[in-house]
């Protein structure tokens, strides 16, 4: 496995390098070192690449407990933006204080101790009935459906569906001891390069938009081309999977294409709440649910889809 990951980032690392060069390129003989919005933004999704890349690089040399860590702290992160955007009273503090600070490390540490039968359902299930119960309690019925629904869904798209990516390292499947790590990678990369291919071929060859009210930058074309170059990226990787070549393929499909709807979600979510972006903490990319949009739906039917055909 030592092998395959090394060899794995290396590639990783010398296509980032090629294009920044060609970001660069682009910058100076293009936009003749002038603001250019495409190139500009493509500049700031490449930098965006590095820190993640870097980022997730540390966490695998720590392992289990390194990845758990980092997807929790995503979840925290994330969370608090979902909840800085959805409208709240002080009937809901308790609540609030119960999903980050009891509800969200329980849901890792059950997936740290490998507990399935209730990291599964504890979000959907007890978390979805005790917030409500909460908020109940401090007696304020002003919008009350409306801020119940937000904490549960807060919850579910920012811990339970994010929490799902660290939860592969739990599978146990035969002939693929000790190599969960690269489902992680094999996940992540698939469906964030699907973004990015989806931008690139969008501004080339973009006519159609798809849902313009919701994404006015989604295209047919780019919807199309993305997803297909994403899974053919998945084919290629089948190597550092349990899957045969065509098994990959159909699995980066499907998450390619759940990863799309995801992000036509959570641009709606946006839109609801009249901002661009979820937050500013990642340039070029707004904030960590701008970035996770697309795993968030990718990552629970990646994980199901590989622990019932794969998994013992």
């Amino acid at each position: 496995m030592r092998q395959q990951t090394m060899a794995l980032f290396a590639g990783i690392g010398a296509i980032l390098v090629i294009a920044s060069l060609v970001g660069y390129a682009l910058k100076m003989f293009v936009a003749k070192g002038q603001p250019h919005a495409v190139i500009d933004n493509l500049n700031a999704r490449i930098k965006a690449w590095w820190v993640m890349v870097l980022v997730i690089s540390g966490a695998l040399l720590f392992g289990k407990d390194g990845v758990i860590v980092l997807f929790l702290f995503i979840s925290f992160v994330a969370l608090r933006e979902f909840m800085t955007l959805t409208y709240t009273r002080s009937g809901d503090h308790n609540a609030l204080a119960a999903s980050f600070f009891i509800v969200l490390p329980a849901q890792y540490f059950f997936i740290y101790i490998e507990w399935y039968g209730l990291y599964s359902i504890f979000i959907p299930v007890y978390a979805f009935l005790i917030l409500p119960i909460l908020e109940v309690t401090a007696g304020d019925t002003t919008r009350f459906l409306e801020r119940a629904a937000k904490m549960q869904w807060g919850l579910m798209v920012c811990v339970f569906c994010i929490s799902h990516v660290p939860a592969l390292l739990t599978l146990q499947i035969p002939g693929y001891e000790g190599r969960n790590i690269l489902l992680i990678v094999f996940l992540v990369l698939v469906v964030q390069s699907s973004d990015v291919l989806q931008y690139i071929w969008g501004k080339l060859f973009g006519r159609h938009k798809i849902a313009p009210d919701v994404s006015p930058s989604k295209t047919l074309e780019g919807l199309v081309g993305g997803v297909l170059s994403a899974t053919a990226l998945g084919a290629a990787l089948w190597w550092i999977t349990p899957f045969t070549v065509w098994q990959a393929a159909l699995m980066a499909l499907a998450v390619n294409v759940m990863g799309f709807l995801g992000g036509l979600v959570m641009s709606a979510i946006k839109r609801d709440r009249g901002v661009k972006d979820w937050g500013h903490m990642i340039e070029g990319h707004g904030g960590m649910l701008d970035r996770l949009d697309s795993v968030v739906f990718a990552a629970p039917v990646f994980f199901h889809a590989t622990r019932y055909w794969w998994a013992i």
